[in-house]
């Protein structure tokens, strides 16, 4: 039989028996009618292939990118990666979610889920098949976990910890700041403000590993909304200066993508380089914190306090900690947003609603300062 599809090409297919060619000679005009005609060939398609041509056209941060590429070609391709896109069914994507939540996070395997869902509705939009097989399939529920800031006697140890000035003032000012751990290695000179005791977040650190990836440079902020400037206490300040005084910043060359359109490579004067004066990687670095967190906790133990640095603590958990002082002094969902650099009120309030639970309960306090003066009704003004 022959006809042609929505685009006027003229195709052929081959059949044995006159009815089979029949039949499917009406299916196809019933369905370029309806407008939901799909081509078999593009069906045939691996998901590989479907998901490649997905992803070279998405606009994605470096980041971003580097992450979709590596959770595909780790826990996608393996397993989808060479099957006909078409041929996909909702039990293979059911099967391949309980075998990867045996592997990944809860998070990890609702983030790379939502991969696999977004390439079958590009597929479906582009008419390489007429419907997702995700469609339905729901994820397992995710317990949420508290975030557990370390307390103020971890803190201290690990900035005692440092080994070095430079450690010593990058530890005290991420717990001082709540920055995350690449706007802190983005920092340059010009970032900080010593008479107004301030600190201004445009810009951060990305280090993407892999072909292609980028390798260490300098990216925009993680949101708009990132972009913020952050009052700093004098300490942290105070360490910053001293650590420049001891260690004057020398020009480290990167590159700078924050204009991803005009990527140049230009002398950063960086706070935090490393100590051969390059940017800071993420490997070397957990090296770093890994011996600050056991010396801090060997030096608690010698001085026979409880506390300890939390197993698994990392820098990021210095951000927690910076949140949970603010939420501890009463400030706002928005102040603290604000200086998380959050884009939305409800990823504060999700990550710390349990921090905000009250000492007491000032419920009454506020009505009764409102309303508290309004006297009962005499029973003679009652009506009737």
């Amino acid at each position: 039989m022959r006809y042609r599809d929505a685009s006027g090409k003229q195709c052929k297919e081959n059949y044995a028996r006159k009815p089979d060619a029949d039949a499917r000679a009406a299916a196809v005009e019933t369905d370029l009618n309806r407008g939901e005609f799909i081509d078999r060939k593009a069906g045939r398609e691996t998901f590989r292939a479907v998901a490649e041509r997905w992803r070279a056209s998405a606009v994605h941060r470096p980041s971003t990118a580097a992450s979709v590429r590596q959770r595909l070609e780790s826990h996608v391709y393996p397993a989808l990666g060479q099957r006909p896109i078409a041929d996909i069914r909702q039990s293979e994507i059911k099967a391949w979610i309980k075998d990867r939540s045996q592997v990944l996070a809860p998070v990890s395997l609702r983030n790379t889920y939502a991969i696999i869902v977004t390439v079958m509705r590009s597929a479906v939009l582009d008419g390489v098949i007429r419907s997702s097989p995700c469609d339905g399939v729901k994820l397992p529920t995710r317990r949420r976990t508290e975030v557990v800031p370390p307390g103020d006697v971890a803190v201290r140890a690990l900035i005692d910890a440092a080994p070095t000035i430079r450690e010593r003032a990058l530890v005290l000012l991420a717990a001082c700041s709540g920055l995350r751990q690449g706007e802190l290695f983005g920092l340059e000179v010009r970032h900080v403000d010593f008479l107004r005791r301030e600190v201004r977040v445009d810009q951060q650190l990305c280090d993407i590993t892999g072909k292609g990836a980028g390798g260490v440079f300098l990216g925009p902020a993680k949101t708009h909304e990132a972009v913020r400037t952050v009052p700093l206490a004098k300490a942290a300040v105070d360490a910053v200066a001293a650590f420049l005084a001891a260690s004057p910043p020398r020009e480290v060359e990167v590159w700078d993508r924050t204009d991803p359109r005009k990527p140049v490579k230009r002398n950063a004067l960086l706070i935090f380089p490393n100590a051969e004066g390059r940017p800071v990687q993420r490997s070397p670095w957990a090296r770093t914190w890994s011996g600050i967190v056991k010396r801090a906790n060997a030096a608690l133990e010698v001085a026979g306090r409880d506390e300890r640095v939390p197993a698994g603590t990392t820098l990021h958990d210095l951000r927690h900690y910076y949140a949970s002082l603010l939420i501890k002094h009463r400030e706002s969902v928005k102040t603290v947003q604000k200086r998380l650099g959050h884009s939305k009120p409800s990823i504060t309030l999700d990550t710390y609603t349990h921090l905000w639970m009250e000492d007491e309960d000032t419920t009454r306090a506020a009505v009764e300062a409102a309303l508290g003066d309004v006297p009962p009704m005499c029973p003679e003004r009652q009506a009737g």
